[in-house]
């Protein structure tokens, strides 16, 4: 038998398995990365659905470019941003 507690786990994990994350480009010390949207399961640097914007930490000051349009179809879909790349879209959007 099912107890409540049990079913509310399984809800949690039925949410969309689709996360907004980075994927780290460019060489050795110098980092470049990718804010895409990728299967949960995916490794940092596999497969993706679709590159949203770019991060570019070498940059003075960092540079952040976001497809807003697309992050907003994503975000409504259910896709969760990882923690670094929901403070990178909250520089975003302040910065614009």
């Amino acid at each position: 038998m099912c107890s409540v507690n049990n079913l509310n786990n399984q809800q949690e994990e039925t949410t969309m398995a689709v996360r907004i994350r980075l994927t780290r480009m460019g060489r050795k010390k110098k980092p470049f990365y990718r804010i895409v949207v990728a299967n949960a399961e995916a490794s940092r640097d596999g497969q993706f659905l679709e590159v949203v914007g770019t991060y570019d930490p070498c940059k003075q000051p960092a540079e952040v470019i976001v497809k807003q349009d697309r992050i907003k179809i994503w975000l409504d879909k259910g896709a969760l941003p990882s923690e670094t790349v929901k403070s990178l879209l909250a520089k975003a959007s302040k910065a614009e």
